[in-house]
């Protein structure tokens, strides 16, 4: 279910669509789901109100939540959804510093954290 549709065995697919059709709140979710997932890999931004509407008229508490938070920071998602720069490479290094500093908690001191920082 969580998979893309496309790389679904045959048997798969019929499988999901058995549980789909008895299960009307797990299709929604499915649609739900798929629908944002093609808004971020295609870059669909401007199809956001559209899903946060969507998603306040079915009965899914989690994605009613979901849906609050990103309605919140509206502009922001939007932006993030359509215009082509990000902030990975930024996040990438913040992440390896942390990792750094978590491998040497307790060990060492601020120069040897400094040191590891720069040569690696």
């Amino acid at each position: 279910m969580l998979r893309h549709p496309e790389t679904l065995t045959e048997s798969e697919q019929l499988q999901l669509k058995n549980v789909r059709a008895h299960c009307p709140e797990l299709d929604a979710l499915t649609r739900h789901v798929r629908s944002f997932a093609a808004m971020l890999t295609e870059r669909q931004g401007e199809c956001l109100p559209d899903w946060l509407d969507a998603v306040r008229q079915d009965d899914l508490p989690s994605l009613r939540t979901l849906a609050a938070g990103i309605d919140r920071d509206r502009d922001a998602v939007i932006a993030g959804l359509t215009l082509p720069w990000n902030s990975g490479v930024v996040e990438g290094h913040v992440n390896r510093i942390k990792m750094l500093k978590r491998q040497m908690f307790g060990r060492a001191g601020f120069a040897l954290l400094r040191k590891r920082v720069l040569l690696a």
